[in-house]
C-alpha cells in the first residue's frame, strides 16, 4: 500500500508540474482571451481602445526615416453647441478639424491624448483599398475584375470562390456571414475569437463556405471580404501587409509616431480593422485623400483611384447609406463628400467642396442604437457648416 500510495504521489506531482508548465506557456493565450472577453466592458473599452497590444498580437508598421509632415495651426474655431454635446453623449475620445489643411480645432475627451494610438476599426479597411489602387496602377493587380483566386488560391473552394475584386471592395460578394457583435456566436465574434488566440485568418477565410446570394446581385457589408482583399494583395505583390503600408503610404505621409497593426498568429495583418494610429495621423491620411491622393509634394494614391473610390457604385438600397470602393457616402451626399468609418465610433469624414477633413475617435457603446450614425454624420456636417 505504502508503495503504490508513494507511486501515485509521484504520478500527483507530475501532473502538477505539467499544468504548471501547460500553464505558463498558455498564460499569454490565456491573458490575452481575457482582454478580449472585456475589450469593450464599460470601465475597460477607452483605455483598451489606446492599447490593443494588451489583447492583441502586433507589428509594427514602420514610419520611415523621413520628417514629421507639417499640421499647422490654423484659426480656432468655436463648436456648435450641439456638437458639444454630442461629444459627451457618445463618448468621444478625441475630434481633430482641418480646414484648408491647417488645425481649427482639436480636443482630447475622457483621458486620452495626442499621443494615444487609437484602433481604427473598419477605417481600416480605406487605408488597404488605397493599397489596391496602387497596386492596380503598378500592373501588380490587372482589374478588379480578376476573381480574387488568382491572386488567393487558398479561398479556391471557399464562398469566395468566383468573387471578383470588385466584388469585395463594393460588399458584393454575396457571402453569408453574420455580423452581429452582440451575438457572441456570430461570425464576427468567431473571428475575433480566431485572431485573440493566435490562428488563423487566412484558414478562417478559407473555411468560410456559405452563400446568401451569387455575387455581384446584393450589397451587404461583410468585414471578411477586405480580409480577401488582403490575401489577394499579399498574393499580388508577394509582400506582407505592413511592410506594403509602410512604404507606400506611411512613410510618405511623415507621420508623427509608428503605426501598429494587430495581426493573427502567423503574423499575418488585421487588415480589416486593426490599424492604430494616433488622432493627427488618421487626419494626414484623410487630407492625402482629400487632395485626389497627393501630399507633401508627391502623389501618394493613383488621382484616379481617389475619384473611382469615394463615389456611389455599389448597389446599396434605394434612400440608405451608399458605398464607393471602401469608402461610405450619406444618402444625400453632396460632391465629393465621404467618410471611412469605423464600428464604435470612428470616422474621417471629408467634405472636398468646404475643404474639411474632420477626425473622431470614439468609444461608444451605444454605436448600434438607430439613429445614431445618422446623427453621428449630423454632427460632422454641422462642424464643417460651421467652418
Amino acid at each position: 500500500m505504502r508503495r503504490i500510495l508513494k507511486w501515485a504521489g509521484r504520478v500527483l506531482l507530475a501532473l502538477v508540474l505539467a499544468a504548471a508548465v501547460v500553464g505558463l506557456w498558455k498564460r499569454e493565450e490565456i491573458a490575452r482571451l481575457m482582454a478580449v472577453n472585456t475589450l469593450f466592458s464599460e470601465e475597460k473599452i477607452v483605455a483598451n481602445f489606446s492599447g490593443m497590444g494588451r489583447a492583441f498580437l502586433t507589428v509594427p508598421v514602420p514610419r520611415g526615416n523621413g520628417p514629421v509632415s507639417d499640421l499647422p495651426q490654423g484659426p480656432e474655431m468655436t463648436l456648435p453647441a450641439d456638437v458639444t454635446d454630442w461629444i459627451g453623449s457618445r463618448n468621444v475620445t478625441s475630434l481633430l478639424v482641418l480646414r484648408n489643411g491647417r488645425i481649427t480645432h482639436e480636443s482630447y475627451h475622457l483621458g486620452t491624448t495626442a499621443q494615444d494610438r487609437r484602433i481604427s476599426w473598419s477605417v481600416a479597411k480605406s487605408f488597404l483599398a488605397a493599397l489596391i489602387g496602387i497596386s492596380l496602377e503598378r500592373g501588380e493587380i490587372d482589374s478588379l475584375d480578376d476573381p480574387v483566386t488568382r491572386y488567393a488560391p487558398a479561398l479556391a473552394d471557399s464562398a469566395y470562390d468566383g468573387v471578383t475584386l470588385r466584388q469585395l471592395l463594393q460588399m458584393t460578394s454575396g457571402l453569408e456571414f453574420d455580423e452581429d457583435y452582440l451575438d457572441y456566436d456570430s461570425d464576427i465574434n468567431r473571428m475575433g475569437r480566431v485572431l485573440a488566440l493566435g490562428g488563423s485568418m487566412d484558414g478562417f477565410a478559407a473555411g468560410l463556405s456559405a452563400r446568401a446570394a451569387p455575387p455581384g446581385t446584393r450589397w451587404k457589408y461583410v468585414s471578411i471580404d477586405t480580409h480577401a482583399l488582403a490575401m489577394a494583395l499579399r498574393g499580388a505583390t508577394g509582400r506582407a501587409l505592413p511592410g506594403l503600408l509602410s512604404e507606400r503610404i506611411i512613410a510618405p505621409l511623415g507621420l508623427e509616431a509608428e503605426p501598429d497593426y494587430i495581426t493573427d498568429g502567423e503574423g499575418v495583418a488585421f487588415a480589416l480593422g486593426g490599424l492604430n494610429l494616433t488622432t493627427r495621423d488618421y487626419a494626414r491620411f484623410g487630407l492625402m485623400v482629400a487632395k485626389m491622393g497627393r501630399y507633401g509634394g508627391q502623389q501618394i494614391v493613383p488621382t484616379g483611384w481617389i475619384a473611382a473610390s469615394t463615389v456611389p457604385s455599389a448597389p446599396t438600397p434605394e434612400g440608405a447609406l451608399q458605398y464607393g470602393l471602401h469608402w461610405w457616402m450619406p444618402a444625400d451626399a453632396r460632391d465629393g463628400e465621404f467618410y471611412a468609418h469605423g464600428i464604435y465610433g470612428q470616422y474621417i469624414y471629408i467634405d472636398r467642396a468646404r475643404d474639411v477633413v474632420i477626425v473622431v475617435t470614439s468609444a461608444d457603446r451605444g454605436f448600434r442604437k438607430d439613429g445614431v450614425r445618422e446623427a453621428n454624420i449630423d454632427a460632422l456636417r454641422s462642424i464643417a457648416a460651421a467652418l
